[in-house]
């Protein structure tokens, strides 16, 4: 059972307009509407490679009824947390002439102490016992920094691997409760080990100086179209990803963390786990915003990636 938490999720609104200019009513494309947030996005990755998860997210107001009703139609499994504010919208805005792509994320509605304490108590309550919970996402205002540790406490008796993936001091917090992966950037990287890190050494080096502290047993740093760095007390890879066309970027991360870890429930290894994630990763890049990885692409892309490690062992 893999369960995904959410405190921060969305409503992603998606448009596009001839050029983007100051000072004028802008009159945009019609708007698509997805689901979004760190563990919401992870659970629909999960979905779309043929697994199963729960999503258990915060939710309020007319939005958090848009968020059930899009999960619904999806067929993702999910689990709401209600809350006393309402549940943000955010907006991408694709600028047709020139492709580049603008997005205002918002921060989110003001948590106050009973928002924060119901989805503990709701995660806690959950029938089953989940193997991997994965914490993704930003936390909105009022929830505390250290709110993604308290998660890593809650869960400790059912001995469950956590995986977080979020950034600024609410990474810092989870890191010193102790997880099984984060998957930072190297810019987060940086932040984790207070200081400056060039090259692919020094990325390893601030690995293991997390590894050794305890705070993480192993660490997956993504590199964009490079794929991603492997670091565990083992030893270290650059693991490559195949080179695909790029529509957008958005929600690339989520796929990877979706497919690595629906990976680790079937069982598989941690390197091929790994591998199957910067395959949905770099599958979800050919897709529009918010599209997510498609699972005949993710599984093309991973044959690829495993014919490449073949060839390189002859």
């Amino acid at each position: 059972m893999i369960v995904t938490l959410t405190v921060n999720p969305s409503v992603d609104a998606s448009t596009g307009i001839e050029k983007v200019v100051p000072d004028h009513k802008l009159r945009c494309r019609e708007a698509s509407y997805k689901p979004g947030g760190g563990g919401v996005n992870v659970s629909r990755a999960i979905h779309r490679l043929g697994g199963e998860s729960l999503a258990l997210y915060a939710s309020g107001g007319l939005h958090g009824q848009l968020l059930h009703k899009m999960l619904e139609q999806e067929g993702v499994g999910h689990q709401e947390i209600p809350i006393s504010g309402q549940t943000r919208e955010n907006l991408i805005v694709v600028e047709e002439s020139t492709g580049q792509q603008f997005r205002f994320d918002m921060p989110g509605p003001h948590f106050i102490e009973g928002d924060w304490q119901q989805c503990l108590e709701q995660l806690k309550s959950l029938g089953g016992k989940p193997t991997y919970v994965v914490a993704s996402g930003s936390l909105p205002p009022g929830c505390p920094v250290d709110f993604y540790g308290r998660v890593i406490e809650a869960v400790k008796p059912w001995q469950a691997r956590v995986i977080v993936d979020t950034s600024g001091e609410a990474l810092q917090k989870a890191a010193d409760a102790g997880v099984y992966l984060l998957k930072p950037n190297a810019r987060e990287l940086e932040e984790l080990t207070g200081h400056s890190i060039t090259g692919d050494a020094e990325v390893r080096a601030a690995a293991l100086e997390l590894i050794e502290q305890g705070r993480t047993e192993v660490v997956v740093v993504s590199l964009g179209g490079e794929g991603a760095l492997l670091i565990t007390s083992e030893g270290s890879e650059h693991l490559k990803a195949p080179e695909v066309p790029v529509l957008s970027v958005v929600g690339a991360g989520d796929s990877l963390v979706g497919g690595l870890v629906y990976s680790l429930e079937r069982g598989w290894p941690l390197r091929r786990a790994v591998q199957f994630g910067i395959a949905s990763g770099a599958a979800a890049v050919m897709n529009p915003e918010r599209q997510l990885c498609k699972r005949e692409d993710t599984e093309r892309l991973f044959m690829q990636i495993e014919a490449a490690d073949a060839e390189t062992q002859r």
